[in-house]
């Protein structure tokens, strides 16, 4: 399994809020695996699932994303 962070498409300004996770998953992995994987995500980090694709060989590429919280300081300068 391979996990990998992009950054957002460049003809979509309004996606600076978030951020994306793909998650590949090979033919000849089990299922439960990657589940797990995505489960951990959700659970753990709040990422959400956007897309599944499934290719013509048999691995699945899953496209997960979460919201990105831009923090401003409150202290005075």
């Amino acid at each position: 399994m391979l996990e990998e962070r992009i950054k957002p498409p460049l003809h979509h300004p309004d996606d600076q809020r978030f951020e994306y996770l793909v998650i590949t998953s090979f033919p000849g992995e089990p299922k439960h695996v990657a589940r797990a994987a995505l489960r951990e995500h959700a659970d753990n980090g709040k990422w959400e699932l956007m897309r599944t694709c499934r290719y013509e060989g048999g691995a699945y590429k899953y496209w997960l994303r979460r919201r990105v919280m831009r923090i401003r300081s409150t202290l005075a300068p």
